[in-house]
This record gives C-alpha cells, sequence and structure tokens, in this order.
C-alpha cells in the first residue's frame, strides 16, 4: 500500500527535514569547534552561510572559527554578514568586538560590546562569548570575564559551557579553587564531555601536578580517544614537565613532540594546525624540527607570514645566519605592524649581530625590550654584545640594568658587572694619561665596580672566588692619587688573592701571570712605601718564579744588576 501525503504536508515536511539537517549541520560545527579541527568546523559553516537561508548564528560561529585561526579580516566579514542577515544579532556585534581585540583596538572592542548588551535578551550565549573574548590575547582580563559572567548567572545554571567559562575565568585570576569548584560543576551537567576533563588536566598542569595533569587527560581520551585537544594538553604538560625536571627533560620533550603529532592527526594537518605545531617546537626548543615545519609549510603555503617568522628563528638557532636575516626581513617588511611580537625583535637583532650590522642589532634589541620589559634576558645579550665590542660602560649598564629587573641574578652577572665597569674605567683611565687635555676618568665607574665585586665577595665568603680579589686589587690601585706616593690600597686584596690562588698548583698561563702580577705590586709596595728592600726583593723572586716574563720582576732585578755592576 502506497502512503498518501498531500502536497501541502509534504512541502511542511520537507521544509522540517531541511531545517533539522541545518541544525544537525551548526551542532556538529560546533561539536567539531570543540574538538578544534577547525577545517572541519570552516567546511560546515562556509556551506551553511553560503546555502539558501544562512542564519546569523552560522556567521558568527564561522568568525569565530577564523579568529580561532587568526584571520581576523575574514572574522570580521562573517560577523558582518550575519549582521546583514539579522541587525539585532548580539552574537555577531561580540563577534566585531573579538576580532577588534585581536587587533589591539579596545575601543572598537568596547563599542561593538556596548551594542550588544541590549540584545543578548534571557541568553547565557552572548556573555559567555563576551567572557572568551575577554580572556583571549592580547592582554586577558580574568576580572571584566568574571563580571561579564556575573549578568548571565540567572540564565546559566544548566549550561555546561556558561560554567567551563567561568572556570577558565578564575584560572586566568590563579584562584585554582574556584577554577576546579566550576569545572565540576560544568562536569555534573555534562558527564560525557571530554573538554571538562581538559580543563582539569589544564588546571592541574599549571599547579605543577603533572601525574594528575596527565591522568586527567588520558581520562579524557577514554571517553573520546578522537579528542585533540587531550594530546595537545598531554603535550604542553610534558613541555613544562621538561622544563622542571631537567633529569626527564629529554624523554618528556620527545614524548611531547609525539603527542603533539597526535593532536595534529585528530584535528587537521592544515597549515594552520601545522603553524600550532611550530609555536609549540619554539617553545620545546627543538628548531631542527621547526625547520623542518617551517620548510614544508613555506612550500605548501607562503601566503601566511607567519612562515617567514618560523624560517628566521630556526635559521638562528640552527645558525644559517644569511638565510635568517632574509626571512625576518621579509616578515617584518611585509607583516602588519599589529602581528609583529617582541620576540621577531629579539630575533631581528640576533640575527643583524650575527651578520655583523652591530648597530642595527643594537637597536632591535633595545626595541624588543622596550615592547616586552618582562624579557629581561635581552639586557643580558644586549651587555655582552657591548661588552665583545670593547664598548665597556655600555656593557656595565646593561648588566645593571639586568641585574635591577631579573627575578634570579647569578653572581656571574654582578661580576660581568663589575669587570665592565673596571675596564670602562680603565680605558679612560689609561686615554687620560696619553692625550693633552683629555677628561678625567670617571670615578663612578670604579665606585660601581667596586660595589658589584663586593656583592659577588659577600655572597662567596664560604668559598671564596679569587678573581674577585684581583680585580678589587686593580680597582683599588687605580684610586692612588699619586703614583709617586703609593698609599698601598691594593695590598690586602692582592695578598688575599695570592693566598687563594695558591693553595692549588697554578693551572694554566693565565693564573700564573696573575700570581705574579699581585707578587711583584707587593714588591713595589715594599720597595718604594715601606723602603724594606729584603720583602721586596722577596716577593719580586716569587713574581719571577711565577711566571719569568713578569715586566716588573725583571725590571726590578736588572736595576738591581745595574747599581750592583756600579757599586763594584
Amino acid at each position: 500500500m502506497k502512503l498518501f501525503i498531500p502536497l501541502a504536508a509534504a512541502s511542511a515536511l520537507s521544509v522540517i527535514s531541511l531545517s533539522n539537517t541545518f541544525a544537525q549541520s551548526l551542532t556538529e560545527a560546533q561539536t567539531a569547534i570543540d574538538a578544534e579541527q577547525y577545517q572541519k568546523a570552516k567546511m560546515l559553516l562556509t556551506k551553511l552561510t553560503q546555502g539558501a537561508k544562512p542564519t546569523d548564528e552560522d556567521c558568527f560561529y564561522l568568525g569565530w572559527v577564523y579568529l580561532q585561526q587568526d584571520y581576523p579580516d575574514s572574522a570580521k566579514m562573517a560577523f558582518n554578514k550575519g549582521l546583514g542577515i539579522n541587525p539585532k544579532s548580539a552574537l555577531n556585534y561580540i563577534g566585531l568586538g573579538a576580532a577588534a581585540k585581536a587587533d589591539n583596538d579596545a575601543a572598537n572592542l568596547q563599542a561593538n560590546f556596548t551594542k550588544a548588551l541590549p540584545l543578548t535578551g534571557k541568553n547565557d550565549k552572548p556573555y559567555i562569548f563576551m567572557a572568551k573574548t575577554y580572556l583571549s590575547e592580547p592582554k586577558p582580563d580574568a576580572d571584566a570575564a568574571l563580571a561579564t559572567l556575573e549578568k548571565a548567572a540567572a540564565f546559566g545554571t544548566k549550561d555546561p559551557e556558561y560554567f567551563m567559562t567561568l572556570g577558565d575565568a578564575y584560572r586566568g585570576k590563579a584562584d585554582n579553587n574556584h577554577a576546579y569548584l566550576n569545572y565540576a560543576q560544568a562536569q555534573s551537567l555534562d558527564a560525557k564531555a571530554a573538554g571538562t576533563y581538559v580543563a582539569i588536566g589544564i588546571l592541574w598542569k599549571q599547579a605543577h601536578n603533572f601525574e594528575d595533569a596527565t591522568q586527567k587527560f588520558k581520562d579524557a581520551l577514554t571517553i573520546n580517544p578522537n579528542y585533540g585537544p587531550a594530546y595537545r594538553g598531554l603535550a604542553e604538560t610534558d613541555l613544562l614537565w621538561a622544563k622542571m625536571d631537567p633529569k626527564m627533560a629529554s624523554a618528556k620533550v620527545k614524548e611531547g613532540a609525539d603527542y603533539y603529532k597526535k593532536y595534529l592527526d585528530f584535528t587537521d594537518q592544515s597549515a594552520e594546525s601545522k603553524m600550532r605545531y611550530a609555536d609549540f617546537l619554539i617553545q620545546a626548543g627543538d628548531y631542527k624540527a621547526l625547520e623542518q615545519v617551517a620548510n614544508q609549510l613555506a612550500q605548501s603555503s607562503k601566503s601566511n607570514l607567519r612562515i617567514y617568522r618560523y624560517l628566521a628563528y630556526s635559521a638562528f638557532e640552527n645558525k644559517n645566519y644569511p638565510a635568517g636575516l632574509e626571512a625576518i626581513n621579509k616578515f617584518m617588511k611585509e607583516a602588519e605592524a599589529k602581528r609583529i611580537i617582541p620576540r621577531d625583535y629579539l630575533y631581528l637583532g640576533r640575527l643583524q649581530l650575527n651578520n655583523n650590522l652591530d648597530s642595527l642589532g643594537i637597536i632591535s634589541l633595545k626595541k624588543a625590550l622596550e615592547l616586552d620589559s618582562t624579557n629581561t634576558e635581552v639586557y643580558a645579550e644586549i651587555a655582552r654584545v657591548y661588552y665583545t665590542k670593547q664598548k665597556y660602560v655600555q656593557a656595565g649598564d646593561a648588566y645593571q640594568k639586568y641585574i635591577a629587573s631579573s627575578k634570579q641574578p647569578k653572581l656571574g652577572d654582578y661580576f660581568r658587572e663589575g669587570m665592565s665597569y673596571y675596564f670602562g674605567y680603565s680605558d679612560q683611565y689609561y686615554n687620560s694619561g696619553q692625550k693633552p687635555g683629555a677628561a678625567r676618568p670617571d670615578s663612578t665607574l670604579l665606585t660601581k665596580a667596586d660595589s658589584a665585586f663586593s656583592y659577588v665577595q659577600q655572597k662567596t665568603s664560604s668559598k671564596p672566588y679569587p678573581d674577585v680579589f684581583l680585580y678589587r686589587a686593580r680597582l683599588k690601585d687605580m684610586e692612588e692619587p699619586n703614583r709617586n706616593n703609593l698609599q698601598g690600597f691594593a695590598k690586602p686584596f692582592y695578598e688575599q688573592y695570592i693566598t687563594l690562588a695558591t693553595a692549588t698548583p697554578a693551572a694554566d698561563e693565565r693564573v700564573k701571570k696573575n700570581i705574579a702580577e699581585a707578587y711583584a705590586y707587593l714588591g713595589s709596595y715594599f720597595e718604594f712605601k715601606e723602603k724594606d728592600d729584603a720583602k721586596a726583593a722577596e716577593n719580586f723572586a716569587k713574581a719571577k718564579d711565577a711566571y719569568a716574563d713578569n715586566k716588573q720582576a725583571k725590571a726590578y732585578f736588572e736595576r738591581k744588576e745595574t747599581a750592583s755592576v756600579k757599586g763594584k
């Protein structure tokens, strides 16, 4: 028997079926976004937005995917299309605000959010995406995200995504207790959502509870073995674990890279995903692998300038400086200013320095610092460059800034600061004596040098470092107001140096020369200050024994021999 369906009813059923198909496709796209399968989501959403009856919601989610892939201009087009379909679409105004944030445009961010607020109705989704925007780079603002989510508290009580976003906001404030409570609430509303386990895993990872973090990511994979974000969580946990535990570093970095490859397998192998992998490799410090990925990207898709960033970074780390400079110059020349990050200037400076463009290199390193003052290691890099180029005062100033801004400066940094200021003064000291009318040396440099050396001396009192006393002796000798009337400022420091340096046999020529220098100073002190010929002769003899070519010792014995001949 044939089932007869009236034409009108058939048409109605077709519409219902078509609507269900569209709704199903949007749900499928949202699931793909959650799984970070952005290419799949983009394909589904593009089909929906180009279909016969696209909705403003379809356009919003397409724009949101573009933002996740760092294409804000394409995102704006999708959001504007959504507003063309529905001028009262709160989500698409929020999308435009999110695109403005990606462009570092705070004014348009707030302007679009202001337009969205009266259109939200009793719906938590607009507030969720406003909060997600506040939590995104650049300059995440967890407080603004929390304040936004509070406005939707009455609407989000049965929405796992609401509590997930609340958890993310508390995590952004390092409030792990409240973050966990909200993730747990999301889990109670949807026990089969792998994302909740990943969120808790990230929480444990940030608390350096690596074992529990790893277990949570594996729990997520038990629920959904194909859930890419869990593999990314495992990879990033291994990377942080490697940094915190040097003994496990090699194994964990390798394991992390393997997990990230699985993440690519379960998301997609698009250029955008490979660029996320490249970012991971930078964090892992695996520049050989980065070079391979960058070259693959360069062959398949040169339209995204980030590829040249990866080519430049990997070329520098693998000591291919000319190729690196060519790549970074192309990136810096063609990329929009808003796409250039402080690290780009850091690598530009490094590559310029290694291509003998010293002045430009210093300018670029200073620009990197200007854009990110927290990267204090750059001061140390600048200091090393100045020191190598024998610009000692500038080197000392850079070391001083590094020490002042670094969370954990090392004693070696203080010592290098002292060395820099000492040599800076030394250059001025000797130049002032050789050039008529030359400016007097800057005595504050000696004060700065001695302060740095003194700090090292105090901190190493239980196991003294001989060279600290050697350099303090040298700079104290330069404080002598009259070379013809020696006061002996350096004497106690040279004596301490001798005690420390002769405690074990001299290992190399440098130490032998320094011991001879110390004895020769004492010889001069006893000869000219104390008028004690016996002690003078004793110390000059020790200087000669330590290093036969010591000029002062040789001159002393030549004088004595000449005087002896004349006395006969």
